[in-house]
């Protein structure tokens, strides 16, 4: 059994071609009129792009030596109520892409590499660093005095407390209270907020990682940085 979006869609006379795709890959399915006689003109009529479809078929390589799976059973999981993208150009508008990036994902296979990668570089973050005994750990987003960096923060009030509160700027500070409290080796990969400027390139809220080591300078600090951009790079 498959599952996927439909994202193209071929009638030729008594058969119909669709092409399906899941996070990881794409792959042509065959309906025959033959397969399905009473249900054909409806399948034919309701399923549209943007359809997620399940089924289950038999592997058969077409004319053109294209792999095919013949649908013997179809269900219908999830209708695509609105416009799909255009199948041949994508999703081209960038206002669209920034605002619903679950459709961005959907068309846009660079979108979806770069989430990959994303997780990827995270995941060798956070390996590099265990392999050396780092401790990860995580510090107060929400902060009554922001610090680490000079940034302009969102502000918020806190009921109970009835005082101002801020997201923090950078968790350095707390990052050093943990130095100070003996952990000798500490990191973060976390959110950090700054009330400033705005663009494709630049956001309010960004993830970063910051590390600590005790009883180094910032000789051995450089030191490691080159061997984790190196160990990245070849990752």
């Amino acid at each position: 059994p498959l599952s996927g979006r439909i994202f193209r869609k071929r009638l030729m006379g008594k058969s119909i071609f669709f092409d399906i795709k899941d996070f990881s890959e794409t792959i042509q399915i065959y309906l025959s009129k033959n397969t399905f006689p009473l249900t054909y003109k409806n399948l034919v009529t309701y399923l549209t792009l943007g359809d997620i479809i399940g089924i289950k078929g038999n592997l058969f390589k077409t004319k053109t030596n294209e792999l095919s799976l013949n649908v013997v059973y179809l269900t219908v999981l999830s209708k695509n109520i609105n416009t799909f993208p255009d199948k041949v150009y994508g999703l081209l508008d960038k206002e669209i892409c920034y605002r619903q990036r679950y459709l961005d994902l959907m068309v846009n296979n660079q979108t979806k590499n770069i989430f990959i990668i994303r997780s990827m570089v995270i995941s060798k973050l956070r390996e590099f660093f265990i392999q050396r005994n780092f401790f990860e750990v995580e510090t107060p987003i929400i902060q009554t005095c922001p610090g680490g960096a000079d940034a302009q923060p969102f502000e918020s009030y806190h009921n109970f407390l009835n005082t101002k509160i801020y997201f923090r700027i950078a968790p350095e500070l707390y990052l050093k209270r943990l130095i100070i409290g003996g952990m000798e080796k500490v990191f973060e990969i976390g959110k950090n907020f700054r009330n400033e400027g705005i663009s494709t390139r630049h956001h309010p809220e960004f993830t970063t990682i910051e590390f600590y080591e005790a009883y180094s300078d910032y000789n051995k600090l450089m030191n490691l940085t080159e061997i984790l951009l190196n160990f990245l790079s070849n990752a």
